[in-house]
């Protein structure tokens, strides 16, 4: 992420704060210390490492939703989980090259989507704003936006996906 972020327990946490956890730890995250953050979500859910949870099974809820739950104050922003780590430090590119590649997000705050997106604009990704967590759906595991398009896990380097690749696979998908 860059040579100003570090890890923090949640006492410490800044204005931005990254939840990369298992779906099923979202009942033992710290409520209060997330309170008025801007919470970037990473998680995704898989029922075969988190177990079978009703809600994301039935698609009555997105896992950004689920986490919303758990920390009613936070403002979650689902960010950077469609992409492998190892791509996501391979295909940054400076404003302006025509080969950036570009990230989906989803939220319901429009100042915590701004500052997300500004971070992520500052680390050499542009965005696409994929709509409210009630839509992150779109951008879980299995969709068009996930993970393939950046190309496979044994390509360390990936490619470069553009605004309008990363809007099709968004509108292409299907629950």
């Amino acid at each position: 992420m860059g040579p100003r972020a570090s890890a923090a327990t949640s006492a410490e946490a800044g204005d931005l704060v990254v939840v990369a956890v298992p779906v099923k730890a979202f009942p033992h995250l710290p409520v209060a210390p997330l309170a008025g953050k801007t919470v970037i979500d990473t998680c995704n859910y898989g029922s075969e490492r988190d177990g079978h949870i009703p809600e994301l099974d039935s698609k009555t809820l997105t896992s950004s939703e689920l986490l919303q739950r758990y920390v009613p104050d936070a403002l979650p922003v689902k960010a950077f989980h469609t992409i492998f780590f190892k791509h996501l430090l391979s295909l940054a590119r400076p404003t302006g090259a025509a080969d950036r590649p570009y990230l989906p997000i989803a939220g319901n705050s429009a100042s915590a989507k701004a500052a997300v997106s500004e971070f992520i604009q500052s680390i050499g990704y542009g965005l696409v704003d994929g709509g409210p967590l009630a839509d992150s759906w779109r951008q879980e595991p299995g969709t068009p936006v996930w993970g393939t398009p950046y190309g496979p896990f044994s390509d360390e380097e990936g490619r470069p996906v553009g605004e309008d690749a990363i809007r099709a696979a968004l509108a292409t998908a299907t629950r």
